[in-house]
């Protein structure tokens, strides 16, 4: 269990943040933005969870949120030499037991959807509109997980994760507009 005694420690004052390894880097270092972004993205997915606090899909919600808290921590966590990303009682780390959670919801919800006949705008109930900001702020993260990916080693099922997460959260949009009827189809050029 976490204990955070005091909020502020004043060690970040030289612009730098330390990691789970005990090492210091720059917080506009290409990790740290990738934890930004998923902290970024887990925000916006709590802001959905509110619009849904007495709906059935809360609960799957909260469980990303803490989801996403081991994906920081994964993150904030860099690759030891040979470092298989495997996790231990020290080191936190994503595994593709969580992504198959999130393709088994995806199915499930996919179960009861209208087939798409266009792509759809960002809309329609308030609770869908919430979590399609979710998912677009859930590609930022994957897109700041990627360019990381290019410079240093991170888990392979956390890229993974961050990938099926979108779609989850695409897949959830749908569900909250009326199981896909109410969702507000886009009109190529409709107002030229």
């Amino acid at each position: 269990m976490v204990k955070l005694n005091k909020i502020y420690t004043r060690t970040g004052d030289d612009g730098t943040t330390g990691l789970v390894d005990g090492s210091r880097t720059a917080k506009h270092a290409l990790r740290i933005e990738a934890i930004g972004r998923v902290d970024e993205a887990n925000s916006a997915i709590g802001l959905a969870a509110v619009a849904l606090r007495d709906a059935p899909h809360h609960a799957a919600l909260v469980r990303i949120q803490n989801d996403l808290f081991d994906l920081g921590a994964d993150l904030a966590t860099p690759a030891s030499g040979g470092d298989d990303f495997a996790p231990s009682e020290m080191v936190l780390r994503i595994v593709p037991a969580q992504t198959d959670w999130i393709e088994q919801a995806i199915d499930e919800y996919n179960e009861h959807l209208q087939p798409l006949t266009s792509f759809i705008l960002p809309g329609g109930s308030e609770a869908a509109a919430r979590t399609h900001v979710a998912r677009a702020s859930t590609r930022a993260a994957e897109r700041a997980m990627t360019e990381l990916a290019q410079a240093e080693a991170i888990n392979p099922a956390a890229l993974a994760y961050v990938n099926r997460l979108s779609d989850f959260l695409f897949v959830l949009a749908r569900v909250l507009n009326d199981d896909g009827a109410s969702d507000v189809k886009w009109v190529p050029g409709g107002s030229r």
